[in-house]
Formats: structure tokens, C-alpha cells, sequence
């Protein structure tokens, strides 16, 4: 007997998967052409969030954007009002208030049990400098981290890679090395 043709059911597991790889395809922000005094660069995809940031009073150091997505209703993004690509081009002051707003706003909305992630420069669909806020989800944790005391001490990838965020006990473990980290947060 000849096996049984795949359904539709069967199939629809494969989806996150395919959908993530052409994300993928489509990331890489180290060639961003968002020039904001150039209205063709900025209406690409890839600049939406700079186009966001130029809709904010320009004496809000840091916005907050309802996620977008409609596959991640429970998510947010955490933005710098600035123009940059890099948190490394945000000097220590503006980093400081940058993740002192999003884990503020991450504490509103999910407790303790809150969670932000950076998406590695090679993934990233957006130009703008963006955390994803949520929820973190309970088998997150792993053994890879390193302990900060607070947002002051978040350190800065060098290399592009993601990282991502979450509290423990008074302090503040970083997952870094890793490209995609969204995933550690519930959709």
C-alpha cells in the first residue's frame, strides 16, 4: 500500500520553520541606507522603524511600539528616539536610559517575568536599534550568561550578534552570542 499523501495539517509544521529561514534571507542591517534627508531610502522596508523614530517628539530619548506582527500579539519594541544601526554608536549615557526605559516597560507589562531581546545584525529586518519586549518563556534559561548588576552593565556585542536579557534574583543575566533571540520570548 502506497503511504498516505501529506495533508494540509501535516504540513503546517513546517511553516515557523520556512518562515523564519526567509526572514533570514531578508536580514542583514550592515548595509543600511536610511538617510533621513533622502525620501526614497527611507521608504524602504528595512527603514520603517527610522520613520517611526522621526514621529517622536525629539526630546523622548526612548518610544515604545506595539509589535507590529500579527504572529507576536504579545510583544513589544523599545526604540531609541536617536538615529543609529548599533547600540555601540549610543554612548554609555543613552544605552543607561535606553534599557533603564525598556526594563521599566518590560516590568508594566510581564512582572518579573519579563524578558528583551537584540536580534544579531545579520537577522535584523529593521535598521533602527530595537528590543523586543515579552514574556519569557520558562525553559529559556541556559548555562550560557554572564551576571550584570543592572542596565548600566548590559554590555555591548562588538561583533553584531544578538543577545538577550531577563532578571534573576536582584541582577540581570546576558545570553549573548546568538543570532536570533526573539524566539526566547512568547509570541
Amino acid at each position: 500500500m502506497p503511504p498516505a499523501r501529506p495533508t494540509i495539517i501535516d504540513n503546517v509544521r513546517y511553516v515557523p520553520a520556512v518562515a523564519l529561514l526567509c526572514g533570514m534571507a531578508f536580514g542583514d542591517v550592515h548595509n543600511c541606507s536610511c538617510e533621513l534627508a533622502n525620501a526614497e531610502s527611507m521608504a524602504k522596508h528595512e527603514c520603517g522603524l527610522c520613520r517611526e523614530a522621526e514621529k517622536q517628539p525629539a526630546n523622548v530619548p526612548v518610544f515604545f511600539l506595539k509589535d507590529i506582527n500579527p504572529r507576536k500579539p504579545n510583544r513589544w519594541l523599545a526604540l531609541p528616539r536617536a538615529h543609529t544601526h548599533l547600540l555601540a554608536d549610543l554612548t554609555a549615557e543613552q544605552r543607561t536610559e535606553f534599557w533603564t526605559a525598556a526594563i521599566q516597560k518590560a516590568r508594566e507589562l510581564f512582572g518579573e517575568q519579563w524578558g528583551l531581546a537584540v536580534n544579531g545584525d545579520a537577522s535584523r529586518t529593521q535598521c533602527h536599534v530595537h528590543v523586543h519586549i515579552g514574556k519569557l518563556l520558562d525553559d529559556a534559561e541556559n548555562r550560557d550568561f554572564v551576571v550584570v548588576n543592572g542596565p548600566a552593565d548590559i554590555p555591548v556585542p562588538q561583533d553584531g550578534a544578538g543577545f538577550w536579557v531577563h532578571p534573576v534574583a536582584r541582577k540581570l543575566h546576558v545570553h549573548g552570542d546568538e543570532d536570533v533571540t526573539e524566539t526566547v520570548l512568547m509570541r
